[in-house]
């Protein structure tokens, strides 16, 4: 919420308590005049109210109390004045006296407004302008001291100057007023007609008004540097106070370049985009200049979301990649045009979604290296079942070859094991810190190279454990068993289940080992359970035992299976040890 929290005038500077919309708090008067010399407090009281005065006028916002709350409907900047001109004595009762009759709308543009206002008591038309103090300046002939006008020669511009820099280098956003008494019948100011009427004003002072970042927005700022998303500030506001609110961000350095709308326009096209590769912060910019960072930052090969609110950002938003419009002070034309509406305006928000994205994006890519490299076993267990059947003693007494797995056990294995714990990995937490690493390039594939050789490898070690398996159950081949045809392949089909639940809990990292965050997930936990539990009624149950060809296990050949199936993890655990280390 912005707080009115400084008027600087030229005999004096004021201090205004409270924060937020609530309109309680006092005005401290210091009177001490730009050069720093001491002044009547008078006098300082009288230019500090007529700012307010014309603060509250040149304003479109509306100030409301709703039960115990007091609300804001409008431009939060505008309200910050409606707040302050309630906690200064008479200033309330002395805007009542005016009426508006006229306005010249705010632009990015022109960065000003004004009003045409007409006092009943001094039956007296007079022009107030609000909006940025340089531009204010360069309309003013005249600052106001005390109860009169007095030129506004150099000496007293340059102090006004060293003043907005001061507010500015605080962190506060300056807003300058400025006004004008009509002589009868003069131009109405109309959006057409304003530059007959702005002009020769009486520039009285400039306020500071107060936006502190979210406490989470320094932290949020930090977080989106280190995953590669490069925040850039475009403002309106005066440069210093652009360039400390970004330092205190993090978004620049303390000294950090910034640039405004007027240097922007020296530059070509070549040197625009230099500048942008490098400057973080732009200040005094105008729509024009959003379209033209927006265009040229995309023609750079960068992915860009815009955030805006005003009308003016909306053809901004629109050329962005992603527009993002503030739900709360947003404008309806801006919602439009957006790709995406921040219901809190809260860039913490955005950085949040963008991690949640990336754990999705993991999720999805987890859930592909499971299903791929399990189903892979699968293959090779049937394919070098049947290529190297007479080596490991997968025969008949006539010589032919047995099917390493039948098509029932197939299926079950994956209905068992492909399902439920494939879906429990799309509900996986973050096991990666998934904003330690960049973005990935737009051309990437969600399996490359590196990933499908991992399935491949995986793939291929399931399916050696399963032949391994038969080959120690079955007379014959390279280590001598005891067993019937019945029992190897229940070990082997057990072996392979028990291979691709061990797996799951494998995939769930490219890097980091299965026993981290073991725990985080219970979905994935109940699925293996539940395989398990289904592996073992397939094994002892005499109908499941009819339906699939299986027969009864030992202990000790359960222990066994589950020997062999652990070299799953195993050689997975190696590998990323080795990736970790490399890295």
């Amino acid at each position: 919420e912005m707080t009115l929290r400084r008027v600087v005038t030229a005999s004096g500077r004021v201090a205004v308590s409270g924060t937020g919309y609530i309109p309680e708090g006092e005005s401290v008067i210091e009177p001490v005049a730009l050069d720093g010399t001491p002044t009547d407090a008078d006098a300082a009281l009288s230019e500090a109210r007529v700012l307010l005065i014309g603060g509250t006028l040149a304003n479109n916002a509306q100030l409301t109390r709703e039960g115990e709350q007091w609300q804001v409907h409008g431009d939060p900047t505008e309200a910050a004045f409606l707040v302050a001109h309630h906690k200064m004595a008479e200033v309330p009762v002395r805007v009542a006296a005016y009426e508006r009759s006229g306005e010249v709308p705010f632009t990015s543009e022109r960065k000003m407004m004004s009003v045409l206002t007409h006092h009943h008591g001094r039956d007296e038309d007079r022009i107030y302008s609000k909006g940025a103090p340089d531009v204010l300046l360069t309309h003013s002939t005249h600052l106001r001291v005390g109860d009169a006008a007095v030129p506004l020669d150099d000496v007293r511009r340059a102090r006004l100057d060293a003043a907005i820099e001061e507010l500015s280098a605080e962190g506060h956003r300056t807003l300058g007023v400025a006004y004008r008494v009509l002589d009868p019948g003069e131009l109405t100011p109309t959006a057409e007609g304003h530059a007959g009427c702005e002009h020769d004003l009486v520039f009285v002072g400039v306020v500071g008004i107060m936006d502190p970042p979210r406490e989470e927005a320094g932290a949020a700022v930090h977080e989106a540097r280190a995953a590669g998303i490069r925040p850039i500030m475009i403002t309106g506001d005066h440069p210093v106070t652009a360039r400390r609110i970004a330092s205190d961000l993090g978004i620049t350095e303390p000294d950090g370049r910034v640039l405004t709308g007027h240097e922007l326009d020296e530059l070509d096209e070549a040197g625009f985009a230099e500048v942008l590769r490098t400057t973080n912060v732009f200040a005094r910019v105008a729509p024009r200049h959003k379209m033209h960072i927006v265009d040229t930052l995309q023609a750079d090969g960068h992915t860009v979301a815009m955030t805006g609110d005003g009308v003016n950002d909306a053809p901004a938003l629109k050329s962005a990649d992603i527009g993002v419009a503030m739900g709360i002070t947003g404008t309806e034309v801006t919602k439009d045009a957006s790709r995406m509406i921040l219901g809190d305006d809260n860039f913490a928000t955005i950085v949040a979604a963008v991690r949640q994205g990336r754990v999705i994006y993991a999720n999805i890519s987890k859930f592909l290296r499971y299903l791929l490299s399990s189903n892979l076993g699968e293959v090779v267990t049937v394919f070098l079942g049947v290529l190297l059947a007479s080596r490991i003693g997968l025969t008949d007494a006539e010589g032919a070859v047995v099917a390493p797995l039948l098509a029932t056990q197939i299926l079950w294995i994956n209905l068992v094991t492909d399902s439920a714990p494939a879906l429990a990995m799309g509900v996986d937490p973050e096991i990666d810190d998934v904003m330690a690493v960049p973005p990935r390039p737009r051309d990437a594939r969600i399996l490359d190279a590196r990933t499908w050789a991992r399935i491949a490898w995986v793939g291929v070690v399931m399916g050696a454990v399963t032949l391994a398996a038969y080959d120690l159950f079955l007379p014959g081949g390279l280590v001598e068993g005891t067993s019937s045809i019945e029992t190897a392949r229940t070990a082997a089909f057990t072996t392979l289940v028990l291979a691709q639940l061990v797996n799951a809990f494998c995939a769930r990292s490219r890097t980091a080992s299965a026993f981290h965050g073991l725990f985080l997930n219970p979905w994935l936990w109940v699925a293996v359970g539940f395989g398990l539990l289904a592996q073992v009624a397939v094994v002892h149950l005499a109908p499941l035992q009819r339906a699939f060809s299986t027969t009864s296990l030992t202990l000790a050949q359960w222990l066994l299976c589950a020997t062999l199936a652990s070299a799953v993890l195993w050689t997975q655990e190696a590998v990323k040890l080795v990736l970790r280390m490399t890295r």
